[in-house]
């Protein structure tokens, strides 16, 4: 049985790995207004543009101050990073991280079935809750459910443990926007700082929460 043949080139394309990484984010740097952005989360925005293939995405991004250095921090000490769902866990770059840093998705969780179903709540909201005895100083990766992100900040306002750092970008048209919002706002509301990227309205998704988590493992773009 012979082995797997290359077709016939047809086309006029860039087919070398690193030459498209540094093309794409060349590219990147010219089209984006990254001027609204903190210059320590440069890097950041940069991937996360490149994550979802939107470079109007930076004039929606909304980067707390302190996030880059807060998470910088926690992984550099070992902290866990904590998924919401199996694909932002998944798209972890894992040579990136700085201390070989456990990567966490609890959904399949056996106990996470019985928990949605006694609280009425979405299944990804549930294990949540188990995230509990690494979350305080973890780096808390959101880019699924809204309701995972609205569990969090109910958890941390009952007194729960309080994460690093927050990479909150759910995606979706029911409750994606609010949930957002109630991070951006947790500290004007209820006096609880903790550092955060996020981005407005109802853009989000796994892709971009994980380029987001790989620019903040490693400052090398």
């Amino acid at each position: 049985m012979s082995g797997p043949r290359r077709p016939p080139r047809r086309y006029e394309y860039v087919d070398s790995g690193p030459a498209i990484y540094v093309d794409s984010f060349a590219t990147i740097r010219r089209e984006a207004d990254l001027s609204a952005v903190p210059v320590d989360a440069e890097r950041l925005a940069v991937r996360m543009i490149h994550g979802s293939g939107q470079v109007d995405l930076a004039a929606d991004l909304v980067v707390h101050p302190g996030l880059v250095g807060a998470a910088r921090a926690a992984l550099e000490a070992g902290a866990p990073i904590l998924c919401d769902a199996t694909m932002v866990a998944t798209g972890v770059t894992r040579s990136r991280l700085p201390r070989a840093n456990d990567v966490l998705c609890l959904l399949h969780d056996p106990r996470v079935p019985e928990l949605a179903s006694e609280w009425g709540t979405t299944r990804t909201a549930a294990a949540v809750s188990l995230w509990e005895p690494w979350l305080e100083g973890a780096v808390v990766a959101i880019g699924n459910a809204p309701t995972a992100l609205f569990h969090l900040l109910e958890m941390v306002l009952d007194g729960g443990p309080r994460p690093a750092a927050v990479v909150g970008c759910p995606v979706g048209f029911i409750g994606a926007a609010e949930s957002k919002q109630a991070l951006v706002d947790l500290a004007s509301d209820h006096g609880i700082d903790i550092p955060y990227v996020t981005v407005r309205g109802r853009r989000g998704g796994s892709a971009m929460t994980s380029s987001a988590l790989n620019a903040l493992a490693q400052e090398q773009e």
